[in-house]
């Protein structure tokens, strides 16, 4: 398959493009400052046609990943760059394949679960699952986050493509070992002795094993009858004390200090990130990927998060435990 990836340079657009090129097939990663790398690499500005529309007319696949990472600060400026860098990338992917001679037989278009509603007891999945926003028990604040993913998916909806499946693809935290990745950040607190339970450690975690995003992936581009928004996540979100307790016994570390809302707020504010990553409950599970046959290698967080520890070990030839 030819496969265009837009957005592709972050680490879920890296793994499945070392993936798709260890499969056979031929993958172009579009990015503003594009890397040549086992793949070919194309530039673009994200927002306006170029030169660059050509590699998606013919392509069997357009994977869109762009978007500014939401792992800032949301002050006014970063709000603009988040939301407009989605929706302009969103909007020009969409015009790149209404124009295509030869279009694309699928786009598979990124999207988040944070698009559910904050939830404690309830499941959200792809079927039922309560969109977000304006919960009795959520600050305001978190509403933002709603409203990215909601004109997101509104522009992928809007897009004139008849000949083209689209898929939505409401993705759960990707843990992958490579540097840089929300499974390495983590890590790393877990590694320095901070990886306890955070503020009342109810809230859900909702996460997928790379190799499963990947795996699930291929499925979407196979599955003609799946289209619309899927939900890309293991079937097993956890509450935050027990997945940091398992995080510290696949790592071999009992220590794992609490912090209180109050500490994560600060720590955020030093971190230049947003306390909604950490408290924002995400139980999210995916019906519609399992409904038609799809079957998860890492099903559960403990098996995944064991085989995570190894490979970042192997990768960072780091033996002993730090």
């Amino acid at each position: 398959m030819r496969i265009v990836i837009p957005g592709g340079s972050g680490q879920v657009g890296t793994a499945l493009a070392k993936a798709f090129v260890a499969d056979g097939h031929d993958v172009v990663v579009l990015g503003r400052s594009p890397k040549q790398a086992e793949w070919r690499a194309v530039q673009w500005d994200g927002k306006t046609l170029g030169d660059w529309a050509a590699e998606i007319d013919g392509a069997d696949v357009v994977i869109n990943l762009a978007g500014r990472s939401v792992n800032c600060r949301y002050n006014e400026t970063n709000r603009r760059e988040i939301m407009d860098s989605r929706l302009d990338s969103t909007r020009v992917v969409g015009e790149a394949i209404s124009k295509a001679e030869n279009p694309p037989k699928v786009w598979l278009q990124s999207s988040t679960a944070t698009i559910y509603a904050h939830s404690f007891d309830r499941e959200n999945d792809d079927v039922t699952g309560v969109i977000g926003g304006h919960e009795p028990d959520a600050p305001d604040t978190w509403n933002f986050s709603i409203d990215v993913a909601t004109n997101w998916e509104r522009v992928t909806n809007e897009a004139q493509t008849p000949d083209t499946r689209k898929v939505i693809m409401r993705s759960a935290m990707t843990m992958g070992p490579a540097r840089g990745g929300i499974f390495d950040t983590m890590l790393g607190i877990v590694r320095f002795g901070l990886g306890g339970t955070a503020a009342s450690g109810r809230q859900y975690i909702s996460w997928i094993h790379e190799d499963d995003f990947i795996r699930s992936v291929y499925w979407l581009i196979e599955h003609e009858e799946l289209s619309g928004p899927i939900n890309i996540a293991s079937p097993h979100p956890l509450p935050n004390k027990e997945f940091m307790r398992i995080f510290r016994e696949a790592w071999g570390t009992s220590i794992g200090l609490p912090a209180f809302e109050w500490q994560l707020a600060i720590g955020a504010f030093f971190m230049r990130t947003e306390t909604e990553l950490i408290l924002k409950s995400r139980r999210v599970v995916p019906k519609l990927l399992t409904d038609s046959g799809f079957e998860f290698e890492y099903p559960t967080w403990p098996e995944a998060c064991r085989d995570l520890c190894e490979r970042w070990r192997k990768e960072n030839n780091c033996e002993l435990r730090t």
